[in-house]
């Protein structure tokens, strides 16, 4: 068969090498069925353990990371008002104390 010219092959040949190409194209369908399918399994597994993605646990921890920020700012701030009431109160209790420091309206 190796003294063939080409062109004079024969027929058996092309048909087998038709049908080794199409069963690597069928091959490769069901490797991409495959996967879609066990990736679709995993997917619902893991829906039913009621898990989350990377995606949403970071968009919740940055969440939380800036509730907590503000609620530091709000206690600084809570803490610096008590601060400054307590010099109010200190400042008007020592006017209220001194003798004829007061003036109309002020408590003796």
């Amino acid at each position: 068969m190796a003294d063939l010219p080409p062109g004079n092959r024969p027929r058996l040949f092309d048909d087998l090498a038709g049908i080794a190409g199409g069963a690597v194209s069928a091959l490769a369908g069901l490797k991409d069925e495959a996967e879609t399918m066990v990736r679709a399994r995993v997917d619902e597994a893991l829906r039913r353990l009621d898990l989350v993605r990377r995606e949403e646990f970071e968009v919740v921890a940055a969440m939380a990371a800036a509730a907590r920020e503000a609620q530091e700012a709000a206690q600084a701030a809570a803490e610096a008002a008590e601060a400054r009431l307590a010099a109010l109160e200190a400042k008007l209790e020592a006017l209220t104390r001194k003798p004829g420091g007061g003036g109309p309206g002020m408590i003796a």
